[in-house]
């Protein structure tokens, strides 16, 4: 069994992870981390029973004998949260989006100096790996594209963490052509979206969306577009999630994207 740390334990995505990890036979939820529910057990706090879970208020505070930290905390303290755990000699599993591409390199220059694996996805939903892994795969071939990113209008980290990878990621496949020079455009050079890593990237903020992401690919007279929709439900990113921590105690450094595990 792999001892697990769930940092984040009831919150929305967080909740249904717990669930999955006690359910799981490979897996063993062993110490939580949430603020509000310290000192607690952490099957009182979510369903009126004992687990023999502890919860604890900080990470810190929850390693010992844990040997997968899985963090879906906020994108202010994760960075800090799989940093203590590597200097700790534990696995991580990024599940909070927000972190930049230096994050992503100061945290596999760590593990790959402690010996510990990280997988870091904007989205551990099945689907959005697949629809990422398709995106790579068109990008070696058609070199116009942009990405749209949905969400709910409370979303604070913009782009989203799906969007900024798969656009830092399209953009390691090729550079993509941008059509007219940003610099010349008539009008706010806003409108043409943010810059990230070479691809333009468009934020919807807006109530009824949860989180979608499309990439669209152009080219004279055909257009093609992949997109990943999520429902209101953290269920599809449990499957992916518990994969992760299985699969991240086998690897050193850190792997971007969960397609990256699929398909290796």
């Amino acid at each position: 069994m792999i001892n697990v740390c769930m940092a984040g334990a009831t919150g929305w995505t967080g909740k249904a992870l717990s669930f999955g990890l006690r359910e799981d036979n490979e897996l063993k939820l062993v110490t939580a981390v949430s603020r509000s529910n310290s000192g607690k057990d952490l099957g009182e706090v979510l369903e009126s029973k004992s687990w023999g879970v502890p919860v604890f208020p900080d990470v810190a505070s929850a390693l010992e004998n844990v040997q997968v930290l899985i963090d879906y905390t906020a994108h202010d303290a994760v960075k800090a949260n799989i940093l203590l755990g590597i200097e700790r000699g534990v696995h991580g599993i990024v599940g909070t989006s927000g972190l930049t591409a230096a994050d992503f390199a100061d945290i596999d220059a760590a593990a790959k100096a402690s010996g510990v694996g990280v997988v870091a996805a904007g989205n551990f939903a099945i689907t959005a790996a697949m629809a990422q892994a398709a995106a790579l795969l068109v990008a070696k071939y058609i070199p116009n594209w942009e990405v749209i990113d949905y969400a709910k209008a409370g979303k604070p980290d913009v782009p989203s963490g799906t969007a900024r990878e798969l656009a830092e990621r399209l953009s390691a496949v090729q550079r993509p052509n941008l059509g007219y020079p940003i610099a010349d455009i008539a009008g706010p050079k806003e409108a043409r979206g943010a810059d990230v890593d070479g691809t333009r990237v468009h934020s919807v903020r807006l109530p009824s969306f949860v989180v979608s992401t499309e990439v669209v690919f152009g080219m004279p007279e055909e257009r093609m577009t992949i997109r990943f929709d999520a429902g209101s439900s953290p269920a599809p990113y449990v499957s992916g999630t518990l994969l992760a921590a299985k699969a991240v105690i086998n690897h050193v450094g850190l792997i971007r994207g969960l397609d990256t595990l699929l398909l290796s």
